[in-house]
C-alpha cells in the first residue's frame, strides 16, 4: 500500500487551515460590522432668546447626527425635568420633522423649545438634555438671555 508523501500532507492541511482562517475572519467582519453601528448626536449650537410678543423664551438648538446609525429622541429634559411633566402651556416643542425625532445618520434637525417666564428668569442658566432610543444622553446649557 502506498500512502501520499508527508510533504503533500502537509501543504493540504495548511490549505485546509488558510481556508477556514479566511472564513472565520469574513464571518467575524460581518458580526463585528453589525454591532459596532451607533448613534452619536452632536448638538453645534444652542442659543435662547426672549419674544416680548409671545412672552416666552425661544430656545433654540441644532442637533446633527454624525454616527453611522440612525438617532430618534424620545424625550427632553430640561433641568432634569421632562418635558411630559412641565404644566400645559409651560414648555411647547417643535421641528421641522413631522411625527417625532427621528435623525438619519448624516443629517441634522434645528429643535425649537419654547419656555414660559414662570420659573425661567434672564440670566438663568439651564440644562437641555436630550435621550434617545439607544439611551444615550446628550446635555447642552444654555443662557436664558
Amino acid at each position: 500500500m502506498k500512502a501520499i508523501s508527508p510533504v503533500i500532507a502537509t501543504v493540504i492541511i495548511v490549505a485546509v487551515a488558510i481556508a477556514i482562517a479566511v472564513a472565520v475572519a469574513f464571518w467575524m467582519t460581518g458580526i463585528t460590522g453589525t454591532f459596532t453601528r451607533y448613534e452619536k448626536l452632536e448638538i453645534t449650537y444652542a442659543y435662547a432668546r426672549w419674544d416680548n410678543s409671545t412672552q416666552t423664551w425661544n430656545v433654540t438648538l441644532k442637533v446633527q447626527n454624525t454616527g453611522p446609525s440612525d438617532a430618534t429622541i424620545v424625550d427632553i429634559l430640561i433641568n432634569g425635568i421632562p418635558i411630559s411633566s412641565f404644566e400645559a402651556g409651560q414648555v411647547s416643542i417643535y421641528t421641522s420633522i413631522a411625527q417625532g425625532i427621528s435623525i438619519p445618520s448624516g443629517s441634522s434637525v434645528e429643535l425649537h423649545i419654547s419656555l414660559v417666564r414662570n420659573g425661567f428668569v434672564a440670566g438663568q442658566t439651564i440644562e437641555i438634555k436630550l435621550l434617545t432610543a439607544a439611551g444615550n444622553e446628550y446635555p447642552k446649557q444654555v443662557t436664558l438671555l
